[in-house]
């Protein structure tokens, strides 16, 4: 099988894009705080019922993100066009279910 470098140089570009995002989900699951979702925010462990569940959950919601990033790499393998749309509807409509998933993370965890 043939692959055309459009191809490749998009499911590169796709899988560290999920790299950054498996390194986030890995944070997640190791650290000791809280985890945080927006940039300059703070979670105070005295907010959150059960910190390890909580950071689990956000390790678990950025994991199924990077899965999704992955699958738009290698579908641009096969289809190019097929994984630009799996990309772009990751990028908009995903990152409104990462917003809505975080806020039910929280509100299940907060005190």
């Amino acid at each position: 099988m043939f692959l055309d470098i459009s191809n490749i140089f998009f499911c590169i570009i796709c899988l560290l894009c999920a790299l950054i995002f498996g390194v986030i989900a890995l944070w997640a699951f190791k650290q000791q705080a809280p985890m945080t979702f927006w940039a300059g925010s703070t979670v105070k462990p005295e907010e959150i019922v059960d910190v390890s569940a909580y950071n689990k959950a956000n390790g678990v919601m950025w994991s199924i993100y990077t899965a999704c990033m992955i699958l738009a790499g290698i579908l641009s393998l096969f289809n190019l066009i097929a994984g630009v749309i799996l990309l772009v509807v990751n990028c908009i409509p995903g990152v409104f279910v990462l917003i809505i998933s975080y806020r039910r993370i929280y509100s299940k965890y907060k005190r």
